[in-house]
C-alpha cells in the first residue's frame, strides 16, 4: 500500500449550462504513484515536480 502524502481532495463547484442549469461538478486532483527510496508514496503532479521525481 502506498503512502499518501498530499492533503489535496476533489473541488467541487457548478457546471452552468447556457440556460443557467446548476449541476454539480468535482475536479480531482492529478496524483501520481512514485517511489522515493523505495517506499510508494502518491503525490500530486506538482509536488512530485517540485521533489524532482
Amino acid at each position: 500500500m502506498a503512502t499518501k502524502i498530499t492533503k489535496k481532495k476533489p473541488l467541487v463547484g457548478n457546471k452552468v449550462s447556457h440556460s443557467h442549469r446548476c449541476t454539480k461538478t468535482k475536479q480531482k486532483p492529478n496524483l501520481q504513484k512514485k517511489t522515493i527510496n523505495g517506499q510508494k508514496v502518491i503525490t500530486s503532479a506538482r509536488e512530485a515536480k517540485t521533489l524532482g521525481i
